[in-house]
Order: structure tokens, then sequence, then C-alpha cells
């Protein structure tokens, strides 16, 4: 590609003939005359229509779960087997990580989850969401089970991959450990690394549910309010980091105080550590395995519900154009004058005078309708 004077092309050179890939997305406003992508075949098309769309989405959120747990565990094993690292003597332990760390890693791990998984299944990653969706927004509940099903095994297959990835350091952590301790299931110890564990201290299993209870609150109400299609405040760019860092404030708060989260992402990591670590993963501490595995189910339907009945304006759903009235635009009418007093009627009478039709010269009531009619009923 040269220009008329023969010299080449400067975002060209600059980019070091790359003709195909990041470089043309991030450089579209440069007209560049590379090298055309390959014209998708019939048979592409062919096979693609061929895959069965529940397949697809089981590998979505399988996909997803592992995008958001590897990290996230991988930088609590880089932190955990920091203190069996000689390395880590000479230079510190606190250089290879921190619950700053490691909330970043999660909350990075769950915006790439999104961003990559997400416009094939949805993005739940998390039992608790899907179920959610079904009680909520329509989801088909026959569509639950498998989805359950590929968050436990995205998480289950996270688990695996670490342990591969770190076997010799988790094998010497885990001498030290039964030398020292005589298990190697106990919050600080190697297996925690895949699923969390109680504090010594932490002997009242009221306090762990109360607090797991309000912290899946927390980032349910965060989530249901960037999926709300009437928010201002987010746009579908911003989604994936606001859920994440959701997520990562509620680690920086509590995760030294003990937490899971995620339905998936316990019992998934869990079954690895009891793999691995023997069944005492499940049954530690009488058995917190349950709060850290099924509080987070009860806890979501509780934000969401607490979004849906108390905060959800579906007025103005209707109006940004994301819903429709069950009864069409004659029901929506009909609602907005009963609780503005604004007569449709004498709305149409007068319509000869504005160029508008007689619905739109009325969406100033609506738009105020929807500020303040949801929160004119009684709950």
């Amino acid at each position: 590609m040269s220009q008329p004077n023969g010299g080449h092309d400067l975002a060209r050179m600059h980019t070091n003939d790359i003709e195909v890939g990041v470089s043309d997305a991030l450089q579209r406003h440069i007209t560049r005359h590379v090298v055309a992508p390959k014209p998708v075949s019939q048979r592409k098309l062919n096979f693609e229509h061929k895959r069965p769309r529940i397949l697809r989405e089981m590998m979505a959120e399988a996909t997803g779960v592992f995008f958001y747990v590897f990290p996230g565990i991988a930088s609590v094993a880089s932190f955990t087997l920091a203190t069996t690292n000689p390395v880590a003597g000479q230079i510190g332990v606190g250089i290879f990580g921190s619950l700053f760390q490691i909330g970043w890693a999660f909350a990075i791990g769950i915006a790439f989850a999104i961003i990559t998984c997400a416009p094939v299944s949805g993005g739940h990653f998390n039992p608790a969401i899907t179920i959610c969706f079904a009680i909520w927004q329509g989801f088909p509940w026959k569509k639950v089970p498998h989805y359950i099903f590929s968050q436990i095994f995205g998480a289950f297959m996270a688990g695996l991959v670490l342990m591969g990835c770190y076997w010799p350091q988790i094998q010497a952590a885990k001498a030290i450990d039964l030398r020292e301790h005589g298990t190697a299931v106990y919050n600080g110890g190697v297996a925690s690394i895949l699923c969390p564990f109680p504090n010594p201290d932490q002997t009242n299993q009221g306090y762990l549910f109360l607090q797991e209870w309000f912290v899946d609150s927390y980032i349910g109400i965060i989530i249901w309010t960037c999926l709300d299609p009437a928010n201002p405040f987010v746009s579908a760019v911003s989604v994936p980091f606001t859920i994440g860092i959701a997520y990562a404030t509620m680690v920086w708060g509590f995760a030294g105080n003990t937490i899971s989260t995620n339905l998936a992402r316990d019992l998934g990591t869990r079954i690895v550590a009891a793999i691995f670590f023997g069944k005492e993963a499940f049954t530690f501490d009488n058995g917190y395995a349950w709060i850290s595995i099924l509080v987070n189910v009860p806890a979501t339907i509780f934000a969401t519900g607490y979004y849906e009945f108390l905060m959800r304006d579906s007025l103005q759903k209707i109006h940004g154009g994301h819903a429709e009235h069950a009864d069409g635009e004659e029901g929506l009418k009909r609602h907005v004058s009963r609780i503005t007093g604004a007569d449709f009627g004498s709305s149409a009478a007068s319509a000869e005078h504005v160029d508008q039709d007689p619905w739109q010269t009325n969406r100033g009531a609506m738009n105020a309708a929807g500020e303040n009619g949801i929160r004119s009923k009684q709950f």
C-alpha cells in the first residue's frame, strides 16, 4: 500500500504492517487498504446454524465462570504460597499479593467473563442470578438446571487447572501444613486457595450466615441495578466493570473475615479441594460449607426482590422502549391518565393545533409518572 508520492502510509508503518486485527479496531478512523477479511463460507454458516443453542449457552456459562474464578484463585494461590516461597523471604511476602490484589483479580476476571461470554448466554455466571432471572425476568425454568450445572463445572475446571499449574508448590505447602497443623484444611492452609474456611475465632455460624447474607445481597442489588435498562447511570460498556468492582469491594471489606458470594464458585472449587485434601473440605467447622454454598441463593433472591418491589420503575422502562405494557398502548394510556389526571381524549381533540401525535403531547406527563408513579404505590 503506497501513497501517490511513493511513500508508505504512516498508519501502516506505525503498526508494523499488521493487516487485520486489533490495530484495525484501534484505528478505524484511518482509511486503510488492508487485506480483506476472509469471506464467510456457506459451510461455516451451516455449521454454526446446526450447533445446539443450549450447548452454546452451557459452554458460555462454564467458560465465563472459569474466566472469573481462575484469575481469582490464582491470585489467592500466589498470596498463600508466598509463605513457602524462598524468594519471598528475601523480597517480602507482601509483594506476592494481598486482599487488594485478590479483589482486583476477581473484579477484572468478572469483567472479562461478561465481555467474552455474555453475548452468547446472557452472562449469569451464578446460580442465584439464573434463578432470579427465572423468577423476575421470564428466563425459561427448563434451562435453569443446565445453566447451574455449567456454572459449577466451570468453577470445577478452574480449580483443577490451578492445581495443575501450582502442583509442586501446593504439594510442598501441603507437607508443611500436615507437619505443623495436622491438616491443610483451614483458613490460610493450602486448601483455602480453592475455597473459603472460617477463621479460628469464628465459632458462631450465625455471624457467618449474617455476613454472607448481606455481602451477597449487596452484590445482588448492584447486579440488578446494572441490568435495569431504565438506569441512566450505566451503559453496556460500563456494566462488566461496575459488577466486577462491586464484587471487589466486598472482597476488600470481608474476605479477611470469610465470604463465598457464589454457589458455583464455591461448590465447584470445593469439590476439587475434597478430591485433593479430603472430605474435610465439606465437614470443616461443623459444616460451614453449606452456609458458604447455599446462602447465596436466598440472599440474592431477597436482593433482587427488594429492587423489584421498591426500586424498579417499569414506566421508565416502557418509555425507553425496553418493554411494553401487557395491554398494549391503550393500557399504558389508561395507566398514565389515571395517575396523572391527563385526559388523552382532550389531547386528541386539541392535536389539530400541534404537529404531534396526541400520545406524544403527553410524554411529559408520562415522564413525571415514570419518576413518581411506582413510588406512589403502597407495597
